[in-house]
């Protein structure tokens, strides 16, 4: 299969290429620099600037680039955001609109942004968030309704806190639990959701295989966890104490709007779509799943 990938240099693209290579798939990766390989080509989708024929043949397009959401949510980082996102994404479907032939599938990256919303398990169908994050990827997934139209199959990506021992949020976390200092966050009773970054690419492999998965896919564990539990089960992993407690306020001076979005947010997503259709988590549960993270973050 010849598959055009976006955001192949972050944490779920490199993963993917790795296992959509090892699939022997011919992967042209779309960057944002020179291209350096063969397999490579330069766009700038802030110019809606595609090279000429990037598309061509390819039997699937797989977008997970954009604007990363770390860091303060200024103003100019607010629209960083968010037109990466859309003008990316349009700029995607006009093209694969215009082809003869088409592409068959698009799988595009979302997010599990369905806000703060407690004890409520939120599925495929769930609404999405009023919160910045929501409505980013309302916005997100809108522009990609435009390749469903044109008769793709759209899969929208709903991604999950991925976790990784050397990139994402809990690399950031390591430090501060290896030296004791890790505890839970806020009321540490809010939901996170979650799932290995192992699992991720294998989950988007499975999406792009089967035609009959379309529209919004959690792309999460089936065991959603409260925010103290998952400070237990790091601290039970690095055998270190998990005792000392970041308040609300404390988490929101040192990372503005992100920290509720991201860390004190209730999201109890669970992804009945994938499960129905049969994939199989390598990872379903959080102790399993640390270890198996810790111990290939040790062995790099």
């Amino acid at each position: 299969m010849k598959i055009v990938l976006t955001g192949s240099t972050g944490l779920i693209g490199s993963a993917l290429l790795r296992q959509l290579e090892a699939d022997n798939h011919q992967v042209v990766r779309l960057l944002r620099r020179p291209p350096q390989r063969p397999d490579e080509m330069e766009w700038d989708p802030a110019a809606g600037k595609l090279p000429e024929g990037c598309l061509a043949g390819a039997d699937a397009i797989i977008h997970l680039g954009g604007e990363s959401i770390q860091g303060r949510w200024t103003n100019a980082k607010r629209g960083a955001i968010l037109e990466s996102r859309i003008r990316s994404t349009a700029l995607l479907a006009r093209s694969m609109a215009a082809m003869n032939p088409r592409p068959h599938s698009f799988l595009c990256a979302s997010a599990a942004a369905y806000g703060d919303r407690g004890e409520e398990i939120l599925t495929d169908h769930s609404d999405l968030g009023q919160d910045f994050l929501g409505q980013v990827c309302r916005a997100w997934e809108a522009a990609a309704a435009t390749v469903q139209r044109a008769g793709i199959r759209t899969v929208n990506l709903r991604l999950g806190m991925v976790l990784d021992g050397r990139r994402g949020a809990l690399a950031a976390m390591l430090p501060a639990f290896r030296w004791g200092l890790g505890g839970r966050v806020g009321s540490g009773r809010q939901f996170w959701s979650w799932i290995t970054l192992a699992d991720t690419a294998g989950a988007i492999r499975h999406a792009l295989a089967d035609e009959n998965l379309a529209g919004p896919v959690n792309i999460v564990s089936p065991n959603p966890i409260r925010q103290a539990d998952f400070a237990r089960a790091l601290g039970r992993a690095l055998g270190r104490p998990t005792i000392l407690p970041v308040s609300a306020r404390a988490v929101r001076l040192a990372f503005g709007e992100v920290a509720d979005a991201l860390l004190l947010a209730s999201i109890r997503a669970v992804p009945p779509r994938l499960l129905e259709s049969g994939f199989v988590f390598k990872n379903p549960d959080i102790d399993e799943a640390l270890e198996s993270i810790l111990a290939k973050a040790a062995a790099a």
